[in-house]
């Protein structure tokens, strides 16, 4: 019995077999198993990151420091009378970086200038980063006021006179004081009136003007006329020249006709 006890606690201490499939290593010389780890490469995704982010603050170091990146000049088409100058004088934008530039700011910007009429803005790449469209406005009249000579263009609104146009029509104002003011606007019917009275008498190279009286020349038979203002200066030169056909048929010689209302018109004579 003692030894049927002793060869039972040999086989109790003994490791239980393990049937092993031919070809395996066995368990002992197998490498552990390590669950939830993985290979570290020298290019991990941490490095990558930090590599990608040094590149952007690098391109924006750049993009900030560089001079390049700064508007000095700007490229402009459609200029006729302004100069390059005076347009990137009205931008505002002289030594400003580039990402701070608002294309529709700088438009309305160039629109305050009365010798504009439209203005389109496009913002690109070095070396001209602001490229500006413009659009002219073009003279209609010369206006002479206070001694003063300023453009007016078809909708009476006043510019800088660039230079001498002797095709003009030229308005003299001696009656107004001071100088016509740059936000004054001439009324539609004085300048339309103008520029009908021009076609109808081509050999005109200046009208007088009157507040009251409105548009009016010299006559070359010795006297003032006065056509008022408006579109209606067909029906105005009829009556005019029917005055001036009665008046030298009788031998009077007038100093002023007055057909600013040509229902009702009137003459002066000397001493009257």
């Amino acid at each position: 019995m003692a030894s049927r006890s002793r060869e039972g606690r040999r086989r109790a201490q003994r490791a239980p077999g393990v049937w092993q499939q031919p070809g395996v290593a066995p368990r002992a010389d197998r490498p552990p198993v390590q669950h939830g780890v993985r290979e570290r490469g020298f290019l991990g995704p941490r490095l990558v990151s930090g590599i990608i982010i040094l590149c952007l603050v690098a391109t924006l170091v750049v993009f900030f420091t560089a001079d390049a990146f700064y508007v000095h000049s700007i490229g402009i088409a459609g200029l006729e009378y302004l100069s390059k100058e005076e347009v990137f004088a009205l931008t505002g934008i002289a030594d400003m970086h580039i990402f701070w530039v608002d294309p529709e700011a700088v438009r309305e910007s160039i629109l305050r200038s009365p010798t504009i009429s439209e203005a389109k803005v496009h913002i690109g790449w070095p070396p001209i980063m602001v490229q500006v469209a413009l659009t002219e406005r073009q003279p209609a009249l010369v206006w002479r006021q206070a001694g003063i000579d300023t453009w007016i263009d078809l909708q009476g609104r006043v510019m800088q006179q660039r230079e001498d146009r002797t095709d003009l029509l030229r308005i003299v104002d001696d009656v107004t004081e001071g100088p016509l003011g740059p936000n004054v606007r001439v009324e539609a019917d004085v300048v339309n009136g103008a520029l009908q009275l021009r076609s109808l008498y081509p050999n005109i190279d200046w009208l007088a003007y009157d507040p009251q009286k409105g548009l009016g020349y010299q006559d070359g038979r010795g006297w003032r006329v006065w056509f008022g203002t408006g579109t209606d200066m067909p029906d105005k030169i009829l009556v005019y020249d029917a005055i001036v056909e009665n008046l030298l048929s009788r031998g009077i010689q007038p100093l002023e006709i007055n057909v600013t209302d040509p229902d009702n018109p009137y003459y002066a004579v000397g001493g009257r």
